[in-house]
């Protein structure tokens, strides 16, 4: 795709490159799109876009989808549907085309204006009818209204044909010797013809009485113009009610930008809104032009925006590269005046278009040390380049600097991409005022030797290794106070790429390996307490009892912390072995369970004096009741 830009508007030509010939197979077409590298190259938005030989005329339907083109040899004309972006039918006609008109949104109704005088008609299955005017004609308008075709030729009058009636009326009898363009207004329906004396006739068709004249010859010539004939109209479009567009022979007005294909230009069409051009050459190929400025790429071709986007954000050489643009004042300097008319030289605008390697050579013969002046530029520059790749003195905080470091680094890789437009930009964490305790207060420092952190980031002992390195030779640039002039000795790029491969390993076995060495670690931990609890000397202790409270052994508080790591069922057991738990069933069918509380040693003794106590008392009752029933039977006692 080729690029040209003029008064900083760019045109990309879609059309540029090789054209393949019709007879060619299609084996032989890829063959030479894999071997010829321009064929390749070239964006083919349309398939076989081209005439046999020239194009003459080309024109786009009024609903956008089929673009129509007439040429030659043999006369024929071709329609080109966008939707399908292929040919979509071909007929070929008596005579050459001066100019054609669709009065349909589509190709069903087309009427041609023949070099030979005639007039054809053609429906959507093909030719219609045919008949003849009495001159040359040069272009026709459709009247919709009254159904009217407005013909202007080689003659002063304007020919009118009826197609409702069938038949030719009255003529419009002008002021001029001969007419070239002809338009009518859409809005209003008015009539206006440019003449060869560079006057524009304006007529009203409903009364075909003149009603204005605008002589544009006269308004465009002024003072500064150079002009060797006089301006004939030679184009002439209405836009809107009130606007007219009218262009002249010797190309008065302002220029918004201009084509400079290779080969002449017969036809140009503006595609509908848009800011594509279409051109009919005297070439086979025809030529695709896409203008950003002037509107947006048709639907059926929208990525034409996207893909000028990407050329604009990544631009390439034009194709006036290969040229410089010199004024005449540049030609006297160099003392190429005498070049003027020459070959060498191309006017253009207000200077003249000569081949760079020319501009190069004289200037160079005119000013000899300018090579010289380059040469230390470029050194200067690559200079600047290489200190710029240099280590660079960074102030690091006192507390986590390798954090610091690494959040650096990062910012300048961020900044060296290429995607840093398209990514939302970030604040930076050493510049934001609520992490500024992070790197002042050391009890923020981060642990590396704590197993979180060394199993969070198995990789972060390869990593840490480098930028240890960068941080000593950072240090060791601040105690020196100054730059080093050489650049510091490195690893080649075979030893960085091994140690990146390296790096790439799986995580998983590093997890792995630091779980290892971790439980290694605390293994020789724990030997080493034991060793320090063998070799240390144990000393009695002595507790004080509280009052009021018993000594209980040791083993009654290892026997309940026994049985409360216990279950339920097994303590229930237990209980109910002592004596302390009962289970019976009630009428009902449930279970009832009865607990009594388990008495101490103290309780135990005392019960058991209490009962001795009670048996005792007892036995003296039973004898005081037997000594009682003897003395009432008169027996001695012994």
């Amino acid at each position: 795709m080729q690029v040209s830009s003029l008064n900083e508007v760019k045109i990309y030509s879609l059309s540029c490159g090789k054209s393949l010939p019709e007879w060619l197979s299609d084996r032989k077409k890829r063959a030479l799109q894999k071997k010829d590298v321009d064929v390749r190259r070239r964006i083919e938005l349309i398939q076989d876009f081209e005439m046999p030989t020239v194009c003459t005329t080309i024109k786009v339907s009024k609903d956008g989808q089929y673009i129509l083109a007439t040429g030659t040899y043999k006369p024929r004309i071709r329609c080109y549907d966008t939707y399908q972006l292929s040919l979509k039918f071909e007929r070929c006609l008596d005579s050459e085309v001066v100019t054609f008109e669709t009065l349909s949104d589509d190709y069903s109704k087309i009427v041609f204006l023949h070099n030979d005088r005639y007039i054809e008609f053609h429906s959507q299955s093909g030719f219609y009818y045919k008949t003849r005017i009495p001159k040359f004609g040069r272009d026709f308008s459709y009247h919709y209204p009254s159904c009217d075709l407005y013909f202007v030729g080689a003659s002063s009058e304007v020919y009118r044909l009826n197609l409702e009636q069938g038949r030719y009326l009255n003529p419009l009898h002008t002021d001029a010797a001969e007419n070239n363009v002809c338009d009518i207004n859409s809005v209003h329906g008015l009539f206006a013809t440019g003449t060869i004396e560079g006057r524009v006739e304006c007529w009203d068709p409903r009364s075909r009485n003149r009603v204005g004249l605008l002589d544009c010859a006269l308004n465009s010539v002024t003072a500064d113009s150079e002009i060797n004939s006089l301006p004939t109209i030679s184009a002439l479009k209405f836009n809107g009610a009130l606007t007219m567009a009218v262009g002249t022979s010797t190309g008065q007005g302002k220029i918004f930008t201009s084509l400079e294909p290779e080969h002449d230009l017969n036809d140009v069409c503006l595609y509908h809104n848009s800011g594509m051009l279409l051109t009919a050459n005297e070439t086979p190929k025809m030529g695709i032009y896409y203008i950003p400025v002037l509107g947006p790429a048709p639907r059926w071709c929208s990525f034409l925006d996207n893909l000028t986007e990407e050329l604009e954000e990544n631009p390439e050489s034009t194709v006036y590269d290969d040229y410089k643009f010199v004024t005449k004042k540049d030609l006297e300097n160099l003392g190429l005046t005498h070049l003027i008319g020459s070959p060498f030289l191309r006017a253009y605008m207000h200077g003249f278009f000569m081949d760079i390697r020319l501009y190069h050579k004289v200037k160079l013969m005119v000013n000899p040390f300018a090579y010289e002046e380059y040469r230390k530029d470029k050194i200067r520059q690559k200079i600047e380049e290489t200190r710029a790749q240099r280590v660079q003195l960074k102030k690091l905080p006192k507390v986590n600097k390798e954090l610091a470091l690494k959040l650096i680094e990062e910012e300048e890789e961020k900044q060296k991409s290429t995607w840093k437009k398209k990514v939302k930009s970030l604040p930076n964490i050493l510049t934001d005022d609520r992490f500024k305790v992070m790197f002042e207060n050391p009890d923020f420092q981060v642990d590396e030797e704590s197993e979180e952190f060394r199993l969070l980031n198995p990789l972060v002992s390869k990593i840490s290794e480098k930028r240890k390195k960068k941080l000593r030779l950072l240090e060791q640039q601040e105690l020196h106070g100054k730059e080093e002039e050489e650049e510091p000795e490195g690893k080649p790029s075979d030893a960085e790429s091994s140690e990146s491969s390296d790096d790439e390993k799986d995580w998983v076995e590093e997890v792995r390996k630091q779980r290892k060495l971790l439980q290694q670690e605390e293994k020789v931990k724990r030997q080493e307490r034991r060793k320090e609890d063998q070799q240390t000397v144990l000393k009695p202790q002595f507790y004080e009892i509280k009052a009021g409270e018993e000594f209980r052994s040791f083993k009654d508080s290892a026997m309940k912390q026994k049985l409360l790591n216990k279950t339920l069922e097994d303590r229930l057991k237990i209980e109910a072995k002592n004596g302390t738990l009962s289970v019976s069933d009630t009428t009902v069918g449930s279970k009832q369970l009865t607990f009594t509380l388990k008495r101490s040693e103290q309780q135990k003794k005392q019960q058991e004096a209490e009962k001795l106590h009670r048996q005792e008392r007892k036995k003296l009752r039973r004898s005081a009741g037997h000594l009682k029933s003897r003395h009432r039977r008169g027996r001695p006692f012994h």
